[in-house]
């Protein structure tokens, strides 16, 4: 591949080499490798379902525990609040109320979200601000008609004369309206972690955001730390880390060299939530619990989503404890017949890590296998909400292991394949606890259990032409593959994303 004089100083100002660049180029050429999926994880097959005694106990356990131990909820923060809003943005451009009613443009879209946003939009945690800001901007406003009113009140929740929401990170949009205030997604974020998350009256976070965005989320803070650590008696360390732009990756055409833009530059696009795994392997702690921004719920419903995070750190707590007393066996001396046995049984039944070799297992051997990272995900009945699923994955060598798989990561073509998908009945919620450090306090190196096979081939477009983007295996995917892994079921009321405006009017986003 030749590149010009002008290409390697823009490749080398991302970081990469060119040799990087090729290798990506590469991947394409290749196309996305699917996975070899054995078996749906489902319960007693992959998935623990636990009982009320046990989740006591080991909610109990965590909280014995947890102060042995550097604690941290690490959250992926940088996405853009503009897809939560696009069809309201859709909606502004082209609905003209001097020629259609808004019911005949709700018929036409067929958009069941917006219709739900136009009936109840006055249960928005921001609609009286809105309201109020449209007023003052349209001195006639109570004289015109509904129509025209709701067209005025989108524009105001969009635009930089109004609202401007969806300009900011969605973890910075009003998610939900209290007696005495308006929270953000930023700010529940916070009150849940004091809830499990704190060690010495401290609690410790780590969002991951866009360039520019930290300061906003800075300002936030100060306008609310007050509140928080009264309401919750915990202080809190919050920290903020961008996306490394050497995780960029290149784009190219559809003859697979580089796409260039009007300018005739290179055109890098972000790697994806993938490219995380280098902020997560900067991080110092040994606990860290990782959830999304957008996945919140009512300050009424936060203890049960911090009973379940208490059962799954005391899930990986015990698991972890296990793990270091088998290696620090195996490592004083010549662990016994009856003892290598029970370590590759706990492997096989607890971690449901199989290798296809039948003969006796050696200490190296399983030394390894116990050598990784842990993280203990739960996982939510399918009740129809996109998002990867739990299943037994048979990798190039032979050992199967749980892994978290995306639709696109299937080989549907292959109706055996297909068939095993289909018998899917959880899917993964983003609801993980992780163990990064080994049994000698030491932090893995992350970059060491990333399968870079996993990575995907997207098409996209840019300046109206089509390209394909690649994306870094996914960060609790391919990023996570050579991790050990455990699924426990959790209750689908601990998972309320907002993927649209509308979401915001679910129930579980009212405040009873």
């Amino acid at each position: 591949m030749k590149f010009s004089e002008k290409d390697i100083l823009q490749i080398e100002e991302k970081g990469l080499s060119t040799k990087e660049v090729e290798e990506q180029i590469g991947i394409f050429k290749r196309g996305n490798i699917k996975v070899n999926i054995t078996e749906a994880a489902t319960i007693n097959n992959g998935i623990s379902k636990i009982e009320l005694a046990e989740k006591k106990e080991l909610i109990n356990y965590y909280s014995s525990e947890k102060n042995k131990h550097s604690i941290l909820k690490f959250v992926p923060a940088s996405g853009a609040a503009s897809r939560m809003f696009k069809a309201l943005h859709n909606f502004a451009d082209d609905f003209n109320p001097e020629k259609h009613e808004l019911r005949e443009y709700l018929d036409g879209t067929g958009d069941a979200d917006l219709r739900k946003f136009f009936n109840h939009f006055e249960k928005l945690p921001f609609y009286d601000r809105a309201l109020e800001k449209a007023k003052k901007n349209n001195k006639d406003f109570e004289e015109l008609s509904h129509d025209i009113q709701h067209k005025i009140l989108v524009k105001t929740i969009l635009e930089a004369d109004g609202l401007f929401l969806s300009n900011l990170p969605k973890g910075l949009v009003p998610f939900h309206k209290y007696d005495a205030h308006v929270a953000t997604a930023f700010e529940e974020h916070l009150f849940e972690a004091a809830k499990y998350l704190e060690v010495d009256g401290v609690a410790k976070l780590h969002f991951t955001v866009a360039k520019g965005d930290k300061e906003k989320f800075q300002a936030e803070w100060n306008e609310i730390q007050e509140r928080m650590e009264e309401k919750t008696g915990v202080k809190f360390e919050i920290a903020y880390s961008y996306q490394d732009p050497r995780t960029d990756t290149i784009a190219v055409d559809e003859n697979f060299e580089p796409f260039r833009t009007e300018d005739n530059d290179l055109f890098f696009r972000p790697g994806g939530h993938g490219a995380l795994i280098d902020n997560l392997n900067q991080l110092d702690e040994q606990i860290v619990f990782v959830k999304n921004i957008d996945n919140v719920v009512t300050e009424d419903n936060v203890q049960l989503v911090a009973d379940h995070k208490k059962m799954l750190g005391g899930k990986l707590l015990r698991i972890q404890n296990k793990i270091y007393e088998y290696l620090e066996e195996l490592e004083e001396g010549q662990p016994s017949a009856d003892k290598l046995h029970e370590i590759q049984q706990f492997l096989e039944n607890e971690l449901f890590l199989k290798s296809i070799s039948t003969g006796k297992p050696s200490a190296e051997n399983l030394k390894d296998k116990l050598h990784r990272p842990l993280r203990v995900c739960g996982m939510v009945k399918n009740e129809g909400e996109p998002g990867g699923g739990p299943f037994l994955v048979k990798d190039q060598d032979g050992e199967i292991s749980l892994q978290i798989i995306e639709g696109a990561q299937i080989d549907n073509e292959n109706p055996e394949q297909s068939k095993i998908a289909r018998e899917a009945t959880h899917f993964n919620p983003v609801d993980i606890v992780c163990s990064l450090k080994d049994h000698k306090g030491r932090s893995y190196d992350l970059h060491e259990y990333v399968d870079e096979d996993m990575s995907f081939i997207a098409d996209k477009t840019k300046d109206g032409k089509p390209l394909k983007a690649l994306e870094r295996p996914g960060l609790w995917n391919g990023g996570m593959a050579k991790w050990n892994t455990v699924f426990v079921e959790v209750p689908v009321e601990t998972f309320n994303p907002v993927k649209t405006v509308s979401d915001l009017l679910k129930e579980s986003h009212q405040p009873r």
